[in-house]
Formats: structure tokens, sequence, C-alpha cells
């Protein structure tokens, strides 16, 4: 059998590739997430004449009070939940590629790809982003010391806030915020993979001698496309982080709340409260896209090598 034949990925290698690419992720980009998220949390500015707060003071913020380790919070519910989410969404996307490609050809559409990147962003909201971005933001909100053993936070860690929240507020809050989540990331991956993907064809077109891109290569265009879903979906984003930071009140919709939170937000912070954390979040979100596909692409390549060596030495025997 010749080695150019090559084999399907399979799953395995999208949880292997996919989970260290999201662990390098998260050990990297966590600090701004944890500014973003206090950022979009933040009253700061409502008084007229008053700015709301920046990323950087924030972030010089948490380190005085809490310690530089506080900018870390939540790491634990990233972590925990990052190696399935990476392997849903690059394998669903693979698959709802591949059902979307044309029979005849075998390609998949600019349009196609789009959808894809949707539905995969759905199925990765449902599966795992919506539990753990609620245990993780309950963990980011908390603004306790690290430094003083004194002082005890409402949740420790990311197991006993699950635990917490589920016993007293029921195991539908872990879910809160699914329809922004589910919306914000069908967004994202829409316009990270189409992007991503084209830019990747644009720079095989213009080197065709290079067989395989190299990494710095798949850090720029992962740099890029993940650039384009924070601005798409800034305000979901932000509505979505405080409608899941607190519990529900008895007989209040989700709709509702969502409706409410917005109208509070335009009303008493106006329209640049949408958008409060863009900056840490689009200095967080691209980088780590950057880190993601620069790693998924060299883990994978690295697994398909060792599965042809594999076949070419089993029928070399």
């Amino acid at each position: 059998m010749a080695s150019s034949e090559k084999k399907p990925v399979g799953f395995a290698t999208h949880v292997i590739a996919g989970g260290l690419a999201g662990m390098s992720e998260a050990l990297v980009c966590q600090p701004l997430d944890t500014i973003k998220v206090r950022m979009q949390l933040s009253r700061s500015g409502r008084l007229p004449g008053t700015k709301p707060r920046g990323f950087i003071a924030t972030g010089a913020q948490i380190m005085q009070r809490e310690s530089p380790l506080a900018l870390y919070k939540g790491l634990g519910a990233v972590l925990s939940g990052i190696i399935p989410k990476m392997a849903i969404r690059f394998a669903s996307f693979e698959t709802y590629k591949g059902w979307l490609a044309d029979k005849s050809t075998g390609k998949t559409s600019t349009g196609m790809v789009f959808i894809a990147g949707l539905s995969a962003g759905v199925t990765e909201a449902v599966a795992v982003v919506t539990p753990m971005e609620v245990v993780k933001i309950r963990l980011q909100a908390q603004s306790h010391s690290l430094m003083d053993p004194l002082e005890v936070p409402r949740y420790r860690n990311a197991a006993h806030a699950a635990f917490t929240i589920v016993r007293e507020e029921g195991f539908a809050a872990l879910y809160r915020g699914v329809s922004l989540t589910a919306l914000r990331q069908a967004t994202n991956q829409g316009a990270n993979f189409t992007v991503y993907q084209e830019l990747k064809k644009a720079v095989q077109r213009w080197q065709p001698d290079v067989e395989v891109l190299p990494s710095y290569q798949h850090m720029l265009i992962g740099l890029i496309s993940g650039a384009c879903g924070p601005f798409s979906n800034a305000p979901i984003d932000t509505i979505k982080t405080r409608l899941q930071k607190s519990p529900a009140r008895p007989g209040q919709s989700a709709f509702s709340r969502i409706a409410t939170i917005a109208g509070d937000m335009w009303k008493q912070e106006g329209v640049r409260s949408f958008y409060k954390g863009i900056t840490p979040r689009v200095l967080r979100v691209a980088p780590g896209q950057a880190v993601v596909f620069a790693v998924y692409e060299r883990v994978r390549k690295l697994i398909e090598t060792v599965q042809l060596t594999d076949v070419d030495e089993s029928y070399s025997e």
C-alpha cells in the first residue's frame, strides 16, 4: 500500500490534538479571560462624566487586591472541559463539513463550511461550554484575596462550585444562558472556521511548493480568524456573562431576564456597556485561536505521520 493514501482522521486524533491545543490556549490566555469577565460584570462608568475601568486598570486592580494568581480563577473549570470541548468542536465540524460536501467532488463550499462551523459551535455550546462557563464565571466573579487564608470564598474550586450550584439552584442552573452561549459559539465558530480555511487555502496557493505550512503561518491565520468572532457577538457575550453570574428569580423566564439585563445596561450604562471587555476578549480569543490551530495542526500531523509509518511497516513485513 502506498504511504500517500491518507487515512481518515479519527475521533481519537481530535481528542488528543484538540485537547493539547485547548490546554495550551487556556494556560496562555486565562488571565485575559478573567479580566474580560470582571469588566463585563463591572458597573463602573454609570455616573455621568465617568468612564468604565479599562482592561489594564482592571488587571492591575485584581493583582493588587487578590494577588496575581487570581487572574487564573476558574482555570480548573476551563481545563476540566477543554478536552471534550475541543474534541467535539473539531470532530463535529469535520462531520458536518463531510455531510455538507458536494457528493460528486467531495469538496465543501465556503457557505457550507460556514454552516458547518455554526453547527459545531451550537454542538459544543450545548454539550460542554455552557455548564463549564457558568462554573468558571461564578469563580471569576469572586473578589476574595488568595493571599489571605482567613478569607473563605463562596466557591472553593470548580467541583465545589458545580456541586453548590446544582444543590442550591438545581441542575438547570448549569445551563443558564444556553441560548446566548449557543448563539455566541455558533457565530464564533462559523466565522472562525470559514476565515481560517479560506486563508489557509490562499496561503497554500501562494506557496504551491510547500506541502505542509509551518506553525508560524498556522498561528498567523488562526490569529486573524480568531479575531472575527468577538467583534461580531460582543453584546451577546456581555449579556450572557451577566445572566450566568447571578441566580435566577422565581417565575422569571430566561427571555425576560435577558430583556431585563439588556434594558438595564442600555438605560444605566449606555451602548458602550455592551462592548465591555472587548479588548481583553479579542486579546484572549485571537491569540488563543492562534495557539489552538498551530498546536492542533502540528499534533494532528504527527499522529497522521505515526499512523502512516505503522501502516507502511505492517505491509513491509
